[in-house]
């Protein structure tokens, strides 16, 4: 394997890495004003994710500055072509994060529906933005002989990449909802198991609609077809295992899930990075947007010292943090937000 070909698999795992872990993170916060019936109980499902959620998303920090560094032409494509819909998912994210830290910074219940909003909010439209950006890496956009974006917003909106938005969101339901069946107990867990099941067979049927799509459109043989039969397997496994006291195994079935729609994408595309709507000729591939081979160099001593380092961190801070909420002795922190889930 060349290098430019093992930094296009460290991106997959970077990107693959970020929605399995900051996918049950959205799950949560587009659900917690469901499951949680009161306030106490919408504040006990976002203690869930309050240790967590800030490091999931270092890995979208890491899956950015990696492909700046590793293939700016496909960056730099990808970043000018899909401005408006980034700045949108920053927006998302700034205004999910943001709400974590400020819902209890006043006694107003007016002040809190607006924090709860924008957490609900900013949870939905940033999954369905990255599914959408995914869709179109490989449905493709136009571009020109010189690499740059020939097209305008409104040629992300195809049904494929649409799609494409809207499966991501569902599995981060089913994966929020397996996620809060996991880390609660009591009447919040109830109802968590309650939506999974409501949940789950529609995020299946929208796994397999992805696949089938997928495969007709873009099916680039037997590692494509396997990892969307994965795919479709492991959301029907998660469907099955909702609510039958198989917390652990559902939650794996649900990041398989995740797991598997986003290396699909990409197992399609390689060699390519983008496809171009106006020919083959003009796609985006690794080997034509690649850094020179002394960077990759460099690049692969760095990541071979610090990505063992940070997952290790990463471990152990699920390790600290893995007791179930909801116990007696979280009602104290009901309106306390993810700040009383590190403190704990």
């Amino acid at each position: 394997m060349t290098l430019v070909s093992f930094w296009f698999v460290v991106l997959v795992v970077f990107w693959t890495g970020f929605l399995v872990l900051e996918g049950f993170d959205f799950g949560v916060g587009m659900l917690h004003g469901v499951v949680g019936s009161d306030e106490r109980g919408r504040r006990l499902a976002i203690q869930t994710i309050g240790p967590v959620w800030d490091g999931n998303e270092v890995w979208l920090i890491v899956a950015a500055a990696g492909t700046f560094a590793a293939f700016p032409g496909w960056y730099a494509t990808m970043f000018s072509g899909f401005y408006l819909a980034f700045v949108l998912l920053l927006v998302a994210l700034i205004a999910r994060g943001v709400s974590f830290e400020f819902y209890g910074k006043r006694d107003s219940a007016r002040w809190r529906r607006a924090w709860d909003a924008a957490t609900t909010g900013g949870s939905l439209l940033a999954p369905l933005l990255i599914g959408v950006a995914l869709g179109n890496l490989l449905h493709g956009v136009p571009i020109g002989t010189d690499q740059e974006y020939a097209g305008t917003f409104t040629d992300l909106l195809n049904g494929y990449s649409l799609f494409c938005g809207v499966t991501v969101v569902l599995v981060c339901l089913l994966h929020g909802a397996s996620f809060l069946t996991l880390k609660t107990t009591g009447a919040l867990r109830e109802r968590a198991v309650r939506v999974g099941r409501r949940i789950a067979p529609v995020a299946a049927a929208a796994v397999l609609g992805f696949a089938v799509w997928t495969q007709v459109m873009g099916g680039e043989g037997f590692w494509a077809l396997l990892v969307e039969a994965v795919a479709v397997l492991a959301a029907v496994a998660a469907a099955w295992l909702q609510g039958r006291g198989r917390d652990g195994r559902a939650f794996a079935a649900t990041s398989l899930t995740m797991a598997a729609v986003v290396v699909s994408i990409f197992v399609n595309l390689y060699p390519r990075v983008m496809v171009s709507t106006l020919g083959s000729s003009t796609d985006l591939t690794i080997s034509n947007t690649s850094s020179a081979p002394y960077s990759l160099k460099v690049m692969t001593v760095a990541a071979a010292i610090l990505f063992p380092v940070v997952l290790a961190y990463q471990g152990w801070t699920y390790y600290i943090f893995r007791r179930r909420v909801g116990g007696p002795d979280a009602a104290a922190a009901g309106g306390t937000g993810p700040v009383a889930g590190r403190a704990r």
